[in-house]
Formats: C-alpha cells, structure tokens, sequence
C-alpha cells in the first residue's frame, strides 16, 4: 500500500553514519541534510525533528499560540494537522475543502477568520496545492500567520513555487509512508531569523545553541533529530527527482489504465501546478453509488489494499460533537471524503501489480 525505496546508495550512507557518525560528527548528518533541504526550499533556515507532528508544535509554540486563539485547518487532513492546536489549548477551527483540489477552501476560511484567528493551516493533500496565492492575500489582509503543511507535497509546485515556500513556515514529514522517508522524522522551513533562534531553543530542552551544556533557559521540549534517521534522509534526498518520478508514473498509470471509466477523478493537476503525488486518491462519482466503506471492502475481497479518503477531522471520535456543527457548514469536506479512497501507491509498485488494482476497480464498478 504504501512504503519506500530504499537503495545501496541509502545503506552506505547509514553505515557511514554508524561507523563515523559520533563525537564530532554526531549531528553532521543532521546539520548537511538541514542545509540541503532548505536550499532546495529557497528557504534561510531547516530544523529536522522526531516527526512533523512536532515540526507543527514548535512553530505554533513559537508563534505564541495559546489557549483562547483559534487556528483554521482543512476538514481532509491526517490528524497530525490540527492534534498541536490542541497541545497547546487552542481551538481547531476546520473548514471546507475545494472540491478541485481537495486542499482548505479560501473561500470558507474567509467565513470562518475571527478576531480570535491567530494562524492558518493549509495542507497540501495528497501532494496536491490549494489555491496559495488567495490563502496568502487572505493571511495578510488579516495579519494571520500562514504555515503550510508541506507533509505529502515534497516535490511539488504552484506556479513555479516549490511546495514548502509559502507561509511564514512550512513542514515535512519523511515517515516510512511518504515519497522521502527516515522511518520517522520530519522538517521545519522557515526564514525569519528571531522565529528560527526561538524554535532552535524550544526544541533541545530550552538551550540556545553554542551555549554551555547544561545551562536550559527555560522548560521546553525535546524534539532533537539523531545522525542515523538524518542519512537515510541525506541519502534520499539525493534520489528525489527519482522518487517523485516514480510517484507520478504510478499515478498516471492509474489514469491512463482507467480513462475510459466515467465518474472517477483522481489527483488533480491544474495548469501551473506540479503535482507529486505522494499518494493516489480516487473519488467515485456518486453515479456509482459506491461509497468508500463499500468500495474498501470489495476490494479487500479480492486481495487489493486500499486505504480511505481522510475522514472530516469534525467527524472524527477524536473530536466529540464536532460534526453537529461543522459538517453543514463543510458539504464539500463530508461528500468527497464519503466516495474516496487511496490506492496502493508503494514505491516498489510493479506495472502488473497496478494492472491487477485496475482490473479490481472494473470489477468492483460492474452492476
């Protein structure tokens, strides 16, 4: 369903870091994998971490979010979006998703931005983009802070913007399911110099970097990478045209195998728009009367993975009573997800191996 690609190139790496990555080389790793990726990003700063989850907190806790703010996210996300707004006990505020693009919605953000608004949220799903350059006219107009959850868009772009370049920061995450994987692990990209110092302490246990070692100025989190994940991220790193390649072959594989089937749409991918696909989603038009709980099960029948389209967050048992309120308000977020699924999408997919996912779909599709 989902997993890496993992070649000789990443295994001399993680030797290199298990027999000479300590004492002095202990976060050399680290630091190169740090310079690279922001580079790559046009950003000035990159701080890896345990996973994007934390990516997510830091910058929130940095930006001073607290109890009483409210924080918008997209209804269709993985929870890890929204789970830091609540670490830090503010209120998640979800809005709906464009029904093209399947990422937060300008327009129901726009509804939704009270004086209590301190940031915004947006996810770039599936690695597909939101409209950016609305949600940024948005966030300025407003004086909100704009982070982009860059987490399944790694080689993506927006006319000509890599995904990862907007907001006032942006995370990744390089979780054994994802395009670049460290196993677990993740990134945050930012440019403002005062933010990055804030985030470096926040994240080794309240110690400024160069400082003496025991001296914390404050109680904070420990959210430090180790050498060892940090050079299979290296290591990928360098293969990413190769990765992202191998994630679009499998997607287009898909669409072309399936084309002359009416009422399915898949990842989308407008003009100005590069699409990396981190993972294929399939929404069934409701011609098919085929909801995704259906659909899952059938296929399961004949020996093919599937996984959902992301529930709406509101709907979630994570969020008690949520859906009263939001899912009238968010049509698009609770009818697209209801007819969605993801297909496998592994980077050691073989051509007769899709082949085998497509004729499940023709036959799951037959009266």
């Amino acid at each position: 369903m989902a997993g890496p690609w993992i070649t000789e190139l990443e295994i001399r790496t993680v030797e290199d870091a298990m027999r000479n990555g300590w004492y002095e080389r202990a976060y050399w790793y680290c630091e190169a994998f740090q310079v690279e990726f922001a580079k790559y990003h046009n950003r000035r700063y990159a701080l890896m971490t345990p996973n994007c989850t934390t990516a997510i907190h830091l910058l929130l806790t940095a930006l001073g979010v607290e109890e009483g703010d409210e924080v918008i996210v997209p209804e269709c996300t993985w929870i890890a979006s929204a789970a830091p707004i609540n670490y830090l006990r503010a209120t998640p505020v979800f809005c709906d998703i464009d029904p093209e693009n399947w990422c937060l919605d300008p327009q129901s953000v726009a509804q939704a931005i009270t004086p209590r608004t301190k940031a915004i949220i947006a996810v770039d799903l599936f690695g597909n983009m939101p409209l950016m350059n609305e949600l940024v006219t948005l966030a300025e107009q407003h004086g909100i802070h704009l982070i982009e959850d860059s987490a399944e868009a790694l080689g993506s772009s927006y006319h000509g913007v890599r995904a990862g370049r907007f907001g006032v920061g942006s995370v990744f995450s390089f979780h054994r399911t994802k395009t670049l994987v460290t196993g677990e692990g993740g990134m945050l990209l930012l440019d403002d110099d005062k933010l990055f110092d804030r985030c470096s302490v926040l994240r080794d246990h309240g110690r400024r970097p160069g400082t003496t070692t025991y001296l914390n100025e404050e109680v904070t989190y420990k959210y430090m990478p180790f050498n060892v994940q940090a050079a299979i991220g290296y290591a990928q790193f360098q293969r990413l045209d190769e990765l992202v390649g191998k994630k679009r072959w499998i997607w287009q594989c898909y669409k072309e195998r399936l084309a002359d089937i009416g009422g399915l749409t898949f990842n989308a991918e407008p003009n100005g728009v590069l699409n990396s696909v981190w993972i294929t989603a399939l929404v069934f038009d409701p011609s098919h009367g085929l909801g995704k709980a259906e659909a899952m099960k059938r296929l399961s029948d004949l020996g093919i993975p599937s996984r959902p389209f992301f529930y709406p967050l509101s709907s979630l048992p994570a969020y008690p009573g949520a859906g009263v309120t939001y899912r009238s308000r968010n049509p698009h977020a609770y009818d697209i997800s209801s007819r969605g699924i993801n297909l496998p999408g592994a980077l050691n997919l073989t051509e007769s191996q899709i082949d085998e996912v497509c004729d499940g779909i023709r036959k799951i599709l037959r009266p």
